[in-house]
């Protein structure tokens, strides 16, 4: 509606346009990059009537305006233009005074000098008082101030300022300050303009995502991203009347009454919740939805219930019920309680009876279909005006069972006219007559989640409802409902989910991964379900990095390259696993003037780094006449940049010997290489460049110990393939390649399933549970930086 609203407005450029109002050309040319911008600043320039132009100040703050105002107050828009055009309101400040004013009047009719005295109209702050107020800011940081000269931080002394002069012109406070650090500091020094020393952060090596910089200090958001959040104390203002008539309500409005009742429940302490619906397992995406729910109550002391929202009987299974329960503890969180929506069946029944007797809700009989094309057109159901007694009378029908399933619901009586779709008489129960895994069958019609959630969420005295960005447009249902039901209001709060590159995050494709066999399971290493990734060998511990390295935001949908994960796994598992040999592709080497039948134990190292040498920095590997290398390191044609072995070319056997290729031999179809004949040089004179992984027969004819190991790649050969319609087209053929013939030095025949190595130059792995006493299974969980597809360079 915004683009076809912009074109009709005119057709001058947008560029030309912005550029009049006084839009500085990069920006101004930024903006007409963004369609929605574009249209939303047009609109409000046309609102203005400046289409010929204004003043710089007055077009900053229509961009302002344009970009940040809020969507429920758009009808309060026409007004504020008028007081900006009009320099009544003319500074940053009062703008955002506005905003939240606006944010949070509840009717068209509002006091017009409360909106005044809000915003700071008419009030006018002297030059005498801006620098009567700095002169107090620097002599209370005097001492800091001569201490960091000018490396102090010009922002806060200007936010000081702000908080006690917040109609001050910020043009004006900032002459101020930088003269009065001058007068105090004098000119600038060569020691002044010195670079801090910068503290090195996390940072990607040899791919291609950002990488985060180095910092002369982590931003408190960055060492506690749970600082966005509200104490319980801040969320809760006392309002006597709250409207639902003209816009959606976009925040918590509890009486005194309601909030002392739930401030005795909690003592003021954060409660919140973690409600994964037990249809399935979890994938990485709730990974950040645990931190961010679990991780908020333990950083203020709360608590966080573990919830599972089992609203619909036909899709959930204990599996999933059992699942998430032991993840949520593999993550590392423990729940206060853990609590079932259905524990709540018989409350939330005789929540909807009173909801009906209000006149909020009614016993509708159109079909899926018609509810659909009744919303779409925004028209009233034919039952929506049927008297409370007949539809008590009906909803105890359809809890007995005397209806059958799809012949009706209940629905809320919201507002169809409404802009927000999820205002369109939400459906509150259904029937099913499904048996429920948690509460058996004595329910046959069920809530649902638009009904369930925001109500579950009272009763449990949550404080901070937090969800993910696409249940934004939910917010005005659920405060409607709870207002409804004159229940206590928690604070909601969205943030962006996160999806990851080269795979899919919706249930409903994972379920169809699963059961059409796509994958091995749930738990298939090659997707992002925690049990997954579980499985490859990622740690819980670098999840979680990974998950407080994105930080909590509301920018729409952040994406996370596969190589971001892999960053923070490999900087776990490289201090903390053992290195050992392992072949994956063997191919045979004889070392000629060895003798037959002697076997040399040789010390390699199980922690290359370890600054003290001692037995356990050690692990003893054989060395015979006989060793494997992998095909891969070796050529029949040398080059420069190639560092493999190739013949009368020398290698080191890492932790061994130099050995030199002296004869080649041949298959039947005289082309494929089955075998090579090198000679050692004991006294290990020589210097060559390349250094192999290898595995060497532990005694004379008998062959090494022989595992499987299967390597792992993306899943999807496209970054984001849920936006293909053919998407499982896109399916990686090489996601899974199994080597079922590799070779493992002696030192790996006891490990244990979940036991993680790097093996050395192909990267680091873990023992799955398909393995046997007879041959273990390695499952790849990530490859080293380096590739060593050139052979042999370490």
């Amino acid at each position: 509606r915004l683009k076809t609203a912009a074109k009709d407005e005119g057709s001058e450029k947008p560029l030309d346009l912005f550029l009049k109002i006084g839009l500085d050309e990069r920006i101004a040319k930024n903006t007409v990059a963004n369609n929605k911008v574009t249209a939303n600043l047009t609109t409000v320039i046309h609102e203005a009537a400046v289409t010929d132009g204004c003043d710089r100040t007055i077009g900053n703050l229509l961009y302002t305006v344009a970009t940040k105002f809020p969507a429920n107050a758009l009808v309060h828009r026409p007004v504020l233009l008028q007081y900006i055009v009009s320099s009544k309101i003319k500074t940053p400040a009062q703008l955002e005074a506005a905003f939240s004013f606006f944010a949070t009047t509840g009717s068209v009719n509002y006091n017009i000098n409360e909106f005044e005295e809000a915003c700071g109209v008419g009030v006018e702050v002297s030059a005498e008082d801006i620098d009567l107020t700095v002169n107090v800011i620097f002599e209370e940081s005097k001492n800091v101030i001569l201490e960091q000269r000018y490396r102090t931080n010009v922002g806060e002394l200007f936010a000081r300022v702000r908080k006690r002069q917040p109609w001050a012109d910020p043009k004006i406070v900032k002459q101020l300050i930088d003269a009065k650090l001058y007068a105090l500091l004098g000119e600038r020094t060569a020691a002044d303009d010195e670079k801090p020393i910068k503290k090195k952060k996390e940072k990607l090596v040899k791919d291609q995502t950002p990488v985060v910089d180095t910092l002369q200090k982590p931003s408190e958001e960055e060492l506690n991203p749970f600082l966005i959040f509200p104490s319980p104390e801040e969320n809760f203002k006392v309002h006597t009347e709250i409207f639902f008539s003209d816009r959606p309500v976009l925040r918590a409005c509890n009486s005194r009454e309601i909030l002392e009742k739930h401030l005795n429940v909690t003592g003021g302490k954060v409660f919140t919740r973690f409600p994964p619906e037990p249809n399935g397992y979890l994938h990485i995406g709730h990974a950040k939805a645990m931190f961010v729910d679990f991780g908020l109550a333990k950083e203020r002391g709360g608590c966080c219930y573990l919830r599972y929202d089992d609203t619909n009987p036909e899709a959930e299974k204990k599996e999933y019920i059992d699942h998430i329960e032991e993840i949520v503890r593999w993550m590392g969180w423990e729940p206060f309680k853990i609590t079932y929506t259905s524990d709540y069946f018989q409350d939330l029944y005789d929540l909807a009876v009173e909801l009906i007797w209000r006149g909020h809700a009614y016993v509708d009989h159109q079909t899926p279909e018609e509810i659909k094309e009744y919303r779409e057109k925004k028209m009233n159901s034919p039952w929506r005006n049927r008297p409370i007694a007949e539809s008590l009378k009906l909803f105890n029908e359809m809890k007995e069972g005397k209806i059958g399933e799809g012949e009706a619901t209940l629905r809320m009586k919201q507002d169809m006219q409404s802009d927000n779709f999820n205002m369109y008489d939400l459906i509150a129960y259904r029937i099913k007559l499904t048996p429920h895994p948690h509460a058996g069958d004595k329910w046959r019609i069920y809530p649902s989640y638009n009904y369930a959630h925001c109500i579950v969420d009272s009763l449990e005295n949550v404080t901070h409802s937090l969800c993910t960005l696409e249940f934004e447009t939910r917010r005005s249902s659920y405060y409607w409902l709870l207002d409804a039901l004159g229940l206590y209001q928690p604070y909601v709060w969205e943030y962006s989910r996160s999806n990851v590159t080269n795979t899919v995050m919706s249930k409903r494709k994972l379920n169809r991964l699963v059961t059409q066999k796509w994958v091995d399971g749930w738990d298939d290493p090659r997707l992002m379900t925690l049990a997954g990734l579980r499985r490859r060998g990622v740690t819980s511990t670098s999840i979680n990095a990974l998950v407080r390295g994105i930080g909590i935001t509301r920018s729409d949908c952040s994406i996370i390259h596969l190589n971001r994960l892999e960053y923070h796994i490999r900087e776990e598992l490289n201090k903390t696993v053992p290195r050992t040999m392992v072949v994956l592709d063997p191919l045979k080497v004889v070392i000629t003037n060895l003798e037959a039948g002697l076997v040399m134990d040789l010390d390699a190292k199980r922690w290359p780094d370890a600054q003290i040498d001692n037995a356990s920095t050690f692990y003893k590997v054989p060395f015979s006449n006989v060793v494997y290398i992998e095909h891969t390191d070796f050529r029949l044609k040398d080059s420069k940049d190639y560092y493999g072995l190739a013949p009368g070319k020398s290698v080191l056997l890492r932790y061994a010997f130099p050995i030199k290729c002296t004869e080649v031999i041949f298959g039947d179809d005289k082309e494929t290489v089955v075998e090579i004949r090198a000679e050692y040089d004991a006294s290990k004179k020589t210097k060559p460049k390349g250094v192999l992984h290898w595995v060497s027969e532990s005694s004379p004819g008998l062959d090494p110990l022989k595992v499987e190991v299967r390597l792992f790649d993306k899943l999807f050969l496209s970054e984001s393939p849920a936006e293909l319609d053919d998407w499982l087209g896109d399916l990686n053929p090489q996601s899974k390649v199994v080597m079922s013939d590799a070779y493992a030095v002696p030192s790996l025949k006891n490990a244990a399933v979940g036991d993680r190595f790097q093996f050395e130059r192909l990267g680091y792995f873990v023992v799955d549970k398909d393995s046997t006493p007879e041959k273990l299974v390695f499952n790849r969980t990530v490859t080293l930086r380096d590739s060593y597809s050139k052979g042999g360079k370490a």
